[in-house]
């Protein structure tokens, strides 16, 4: 029975790829904050660690003894890292070095292989002067979150190179019911459902004109399975290819709720912007739907429907 091991497991993706791991039969290991109070599947084995702990980082490692080790763990949102930027150098970039070297010195006591995948972040890109961006695309990190995650990106080629079979998925925006309503995708299906059900008056937003490249959350986590037990490990952006403005996801959310005059509810409010904000991200999925066969299930418009009717049936549960 393999062995997984992954870190930031209570957050969206954990939650998925976790599931889809037990479904395999595999034995899972999942790292939180000290101060989480996620609730986990109980099959799933807790190790709480500071993030930013190298110490603690290179002993939940030994103690969970992984076959395959997913590293998900991030300070996760940009503006945060902007107000947070040394604390964000620390999660996202200097402990995935320590979990790249503690899974080499794994490999290296065991006499066996063992295989790491970082969630590595459009962010990369920043402001790309080409589109779509491809695994080729220079890396030019535009905020301290892509900086950060540059420099993960690059160890993992590093250890690649020493032999250590690792792999990075370059994750464009993905979204889920799941999703933390610090996200504006998750803030916008919330406000549409609770403004449907006159629960809210109005929706603030930093701006409508973005475009991003959106896709299914499950989708990309099982990219990240499929990298894991790919023949080589190799980068691979893992993207929808197309993208939307945050305009077009806000009023095929409130259609959704059944609002078809959305300007009347939505203020755009500037100081909700980024300090630095890339116009538009989209990513070429070419190279993971070759080699590994990895397809998308959902469009656009189903992850907003599906979203909505998530957060709808949630409000409606809280009154019953």
């Amino acid at each position: 029975m393999p062995v997984a091991l992954i870190t930031g497991i209570s957050g969206q993706d954990g939650w998925y790829l976790s599931r889809s791991l037990l479904q395999r039969g595999y034995t899972v290991h999942g790292v939180v904050r000290q101060q989480s109070q996620a609730k986990l599947d109980p099959r799933i084995e807790v190790h709480r660690i500071r993030s930013d702990s190298l110490v603690e980082i290179s002993a939940v490692v030994a103690a969970s003894n992984p076959d395959e080790i997913y590293n998900l763990a991030a300070i996760s949102s940009v503006y945060t890292s902007w107000i947070e930027p040394v604390h964000t150098a620390a999660v996202n970039a200097l402990a995935v070095a320590q979990l790249l070297e503690s899974a080499w010195q794994l490999q290296e006591r065991e006499g066996r292989q063992v295989r790491f995948v970082q969630a590595s972040s459009a962010e990369l890109f920043g402001r790309a002067l080409s589109s779509p961006q491809t695994e080729r695309t220079p890396i030019a990190p535009s905020s301290p979150y892509g900086a950060a995650k540059a420099y993960a990106h690059h160890m993992v080629d590093v250890y690649r190179q020493r032999g250590l079979f690792a792999a990075s998925c370059i994750l464009y925006n993905h979204e889920s019911p799941r999703r933390p309503e610090s996200f504006v995708t998750r803030k916008i299906t919330v406000a549409a459902a609770r403004i449907a059900a006159g629960r809210q008056n109005e929706l603030f937003l930093g701006g409508l004109n973005t475009r991003r490249d959106w896709g299914w959350a499950p989708d990309y986590c099982e990219a990240m399975r499929l990298a894991a037990s790919a023949a080589d490990p190799d980068d691979f952006v893992v993207a929808s290819g197309e993208t939307h403005s945050i305009e077009e996801f806000v009023q095929r959310a409130f259609l959704r709720a059944g609002i078809p005059d959305w300007r009347r509810f939505v203020t755009v409010d500037s100081a909700l912007t980024r300090p630095v904000d890339p116009s538009s991200q989209v990513g070429d999925p070419l190279r993971i739907e070759d080699r590994l066969h990895w397809r998308r299930t959902m469009s656009f418009a189903d992850i907003v429907d599906a979203m909505v009717d998530s957060d709808i049936a949630l409000m409606n549960q809280s009154t019953t």
